[in-house]
């Protein structure tokens, strides 16, 4: 009997995922990014493999249908595919690589956070739930489970009717970032999204950059404004991100110059003046260094390679799509 019911159990999950599959391969024909009837909700296919690229992810959650990303973040590496999503609470530079090919391509849906409709449905879980002690993490990957998934499959489900994405839509989303928020590591996440002691603090710089990364930012001024002592901002900074300050906001103003080229075809001159840089041998040397070609080079494999929709009216962080 036990042996019947987990064969039926690994039956239904196959079936899931392959129900999963054939509606992304549905919603997503071409490869690139492809925008849903829901402002923060965007489908990715990709049919070529991906090594050592430069990723900065707005705070999101990813699910994989097909395919596998890894992603090197200091010394830990975080395992994303159809077993395991990402969640980023914070946007953290990390180096990213797939497996993906024309038979398989891989296939993932990224849910750009509403950060106040998840903070206060995290208070909700908070008040209903044991509230221990979590440290709050910046990223995580971890198992995709049965209700979880199925919740995504009912909302891919949705999104193939424009009427049903409309008005399902965001009620189905809600229920994946219930899902997450009590999942195995939904603690961390809401200890994140509380706000509170060091990490709270870092986030706010992280949202100040994000907000003003054109401008002369220094260490100390961020210090400042987050009442910390340079060396314990230091300190927490790199805990939080894995970088230092003056890298972190290095990789926001290359990776905002990128998209401002690809997107809005800015000259590479127009778009180092912009993110803040006052040299263009300066910027052409570090984006070289940090994207491994140079700003034309780039733009022009991107756009050989994806097909890029276009940004929203409002960008409330920098990202790398």
């Amino acid at each position: 009997m036990h042996i019947t019911l987990m064969s039926k159990k690994r039956d239904a999950t196959t079936d899931r995922r392959a129900a999963m599959v054939a509606l992304m391969k549905r919603l997503a024909p071409q490869e690139g990014y492809t925008r849903t009837a829901l402002p923060d909700v965007r489908l990715l296919r990709s049919d070529r493999p991906l090594a050592s690229t430069p990723v900065l992810y707005e705070p999101g959650i990813v699910v994989v249908c097909q395919g596998c990303k890894r992603g090197l973040w200091g010394d830990q590496v975080y395992l994303y595919d159809a077993q395991h999503y990402l969640a980023v609470s914070v946007p953290v530079p990390f180096t990213m690589e797939t497996d993906a090919s024309a038979e398989e391509p891989l296939l993932a849906i990224y849910f750009s956070l509403d950060l106040a409709m998840l903070a206060g449905l995290a208070l909700q879980v908070d008040e209903m739930v044991d509230a221990s002690a979590t440290a709050p993490l910046g990223m995580f990957s971890t198992p995709l489970d049965d209700a979880l998934a199925g919740t995504v499959l009912r909302f891919l489900e949705a999104l193939c009717s424009p009427l049903e994405a409309v008005l399902l839509g965001p009620s189905i989303v809600r229920e994946i970032y219930f899902r997450v928020l009590v999942g195995a590591q939904g603690g961390a996440l809401r200890a994140a999204l509380a706000g509170q002691g060091h990490f709270g603090r870092i986030a706010k710089a992280l949202r100040r950059i994000h907000g003003a990364f054109g401008e002369r930012l220094n260490v100390e001024r961020l210090a400042r404004e987050a009442a910390m002592s340079v060396p314990s901002f230091h300190a927490h900074f790199r805990e939080v991100t894995q970088h230092s300050p003056m890298q972190y906001l290095k990789s926001v103003r290359l990776h905002r110059a990128r998209l401002l080229m690809l997107r809005e075809g800015r000259t590479a001159s127009a778009a180092c003046l912009e993110v803040g840089y006052e040299s263009a041998s300066q910027f052409s040397r570090e984006f070289k260094r940090f994207f491994g070609a140079s700003p034309g080079d780039e733009v022009a494999r991107l756009k050989s390679s994806f097909a890029m929709p276009a940004l929203p009216e409002q960008l409330g962080w920098v990202t790398s799509h």
